[in-house]
């Protein structure tokens, strides 16, 4: 099933799940609802500064379990692929724990997070395998876990190998 703007305006959860309709994406929904992450992030930030992202990525890691579950529920698919919160939420993370970072240093995260979250190597496929729905097994809340998740742990991988490459540049005096 390919989500329309008539689904997500039907039920408050698939707004959130769906990015506020950057899943709608016809192709890589995921990349689209990183970008509105990313853009949202900066608007935000200029209004209020970084300060508020610890709480707006805890809320919002709460309100994306219910969310990601209904809207999957919904949708009838356990993980599908134009629910992007999960992808809101973990790029906001990154970008929060690295600011201040410039607009060159926010696209190279931003391709970092899209690699590890599409490639899924090692830890963050582990991750994505921990909650998948077994079959017949009902859409629940371990789902809805599970969709956050791997993009959670594609987060810290990005965050790790960006603090590897600021200290190798720090060691070599770059």
């Amino acid at each position: 099933m390919r989500p329309t703007f008539r689904f997500m305006a039907a039920h408050p959860a698939r707004w959130i799940a769906l990015g506020f309709g950057s899943g709608l994406a016809p192709k890589a929904p995921g990349t689209v609802g990183t970008l509105w992450a990313w853009a949202m992030f900066v608007a935000v930030e200029r209004l209020f500064g970084p300060q508020p992202w610890g709480w707006i990525v805890l809320v919002g890691t709460g309100v994306g379990v219910w969310a990601c579950t209904r809207c999957a529920q919904h949708m009838a698919v356990a993980d599908p692929g134009a629910i992007v919160w999960d992808e809101v939420l973990a790029f906001w993370l990154v970008l929060w724990l690295v600011w201040p970072a410039t607009l060159w240093q926010q696209a190279l995260l931003f391709g970092l997070f899209r690699f590890f979250d599409a490639a899924k190597p090692g830890p963050v496929a582990w991750a994505d395998g921990l909650f998948k729905a077994r079959r017949e097994e009902a859409i629940g809340w371990r789902q809805g876990l599970g969709i956050l998740l791997d993009d959670f742990v594609a987060a810290g991988c990005t965050l790790l190998l960006w603090a590897l490459g600021v200290r190798a540049v720090q060691l070599l005096g770059v």
